[in-house]
């Protein structure tokens, strides 16, 4: 199983851009990685940051901070952090987000039930948020909609 979504396909190969799974658990870790960031890290950190683990509280710590030691040895400061809420809106599953529901509006005619959302991944749940997101391009939510079997 792969841990890259399709519509992310035309740039996994050389993680050009950073991966859903990545940005899933910069979240989690409570660290933001700017692009430029990204590309000063090599192909190899890049790939030790796509396939570690980042679950439980000490997987994160190390996480974020072999991130943290990397970004600063490359780019002379550290990155910013993140607020780490208790619970993020992605992990919510009897209630899908504003911004989703609005997002699906605009894109197509589908409707998402409860039950659907509750049955999608915590990563399938995350992408779709970020996605949604006001000032985000938006153009992979409809392909990630397919992936996910929602449209």
């Amino acid at each position: 199983m792969s841990c890259f979504f399709d519509f992310e396909a035309e740039f996994t190969a050389s993680l050009r851009c950073i991966p859903m799974i990545v940005r899933y658990k910069l979240d989690l870790c409570g660290v933001k990685l700017k692009l430029i960031h990204w590309h000063q890290l090599s192909h190899e950190q890049r790939q030790w940051l796509v396939s570690t683990p980042c679950d439980r509280p000490a997987e994160k710590e190390h996480y974020r901070e072999q991130l943290r030691e990397w970004v600063t040895q490359s780019h002379g400061a550290p990155p910013n952090d993140l607020e780490v809420p208790d619970t993020f809106v992605w992990q919510v599953t009897s209630e899908i987000p504003d911004t989703v529901q609005q997002q699906l509006t605009t894109v197509s005619h589908h409707t998402l039930t409860a039950e659907k959302w509750a049955a999608l991944t915590d990563l399938q749940r995350f992408a779709l948020v970020k996605l949604s997101q006001p000032g985000h391009e938006n153009r992979n939510f409809w392909p990630a909609l397919q992936e996910f079997g929602l449209a």
